[in-house]
């Protein structure tokens, strides 16, 4: 494990293999843990950095006053601290729109962006009634004593979860942070990066699953294709929102080509 301090929190992230840098950022309630397939598989040719977002994992928590500039700051320490210059920048979900801030913020730090079933923000991506009736049911699973707390997200999978994802997403939501969330999702059903997409120069791939209901092709994913100037959708057939771990091989050739393409 490596870790950097931003402002006395201490991030920590994985570093492995060797190769243009390649730095994953996970989604929602879960950490590091929710790349594995992609670190086993890119280290060959790139050095694979899997961050631990401030409040999940390995990293220290954060104050119910972090914002998503914070996030993108940390994440842009962690980019410095590997010390190999701009890098391929992946997120999936949540983490996508903490890219894409950290893309806002710190866009030297960028060579490409792989968004990945992600949002410009729920606002900038998802009808207000959406974003209402995702809050509430987040609220509710807040508001549950300690020893029910047991956070889940529906709608991961287009089909049957592998046994060994059912296994990691288990550990990874016991090891959910309850004020960790919290601030997540007051952030997140905030956000709003449309203005941001136009201004993009960095060549960018949309990574999506056919089926994801989460944030749906046609819903999400065009409007950011026509939004981003240099922007490509790949979209995978069969898979839902957790393109990276229902069908890892296709996801990791995707990312490997797109990334040699631009080596």
């Amino acid at each position: 494990m490596h870790a950097v301090r931003v402002d006395g929190i201490e991030v920590a992230y994985d570093r492995v293999g060797q190769g243009p840098p390649l730095v994953l950022a996970h989604g929602a309630m879960t950490d590091a843990r929710l790349w594995r397939a992609q670190v086993a598989d890119l280290a060959d040719e790139f050095t694979v950095i899997a961050w631990d977002e401030p409040g999940s994992g390995r990293s220290a928590d954060v104050s119910p006053s972090f914002v998503l500039a914070d996030y993108a700051r940390c994440l842009a320490a962690v980019v410095e601290d590997v010390g190999l210059g701009p890098a391929h920048v992946v997120g999936v979900g949540w983490g996508g729109t903490v890219v894409l801030e950290l893309y806002r913020h710190h866009a030297g730090l960028v060579r490409t962006l792989v968004l990945v079933d992600t949002y410009a923000g729920w606002k900038g991506s998802l009808p207000p009634a959406e974003v209402r009736a995702r809050v509430e049911g987040a609220e509710r699973m807040l508001d549950v004593p300690d020893e029910e707390f047991a956070p889940t997200m529906p709608g991961l999978f287009a089909g049957r979860p592998p046994a060994e994802a059912v296994r990691m997403l288990s550990l990874m939501s016991a090891d959910t942070r309850r004020g960790s969330m919290r601030t997540e999702l007051t952030i997140m059903a905030e956000a709003d990066q449309r203005d941001l997409l136009p201004r993009i120069e960095v060549p960018t791939l949309l990574l999506w699953g056919e089926l994801d209901t989460r944030s749906p092709v046609e819903q999400v994913a065009r409007p950011l294709l026509e939004a981003i100037p240099r922007a490509t959708l790949v979209v995978l057939p069969g898979i839902g929102h957790l393109s990276n771990v229902e069908a890892p091989e296709t996801f990791n050739r995707t990312v490997r080509e797109f990334c040699h393409a631009l080596s």
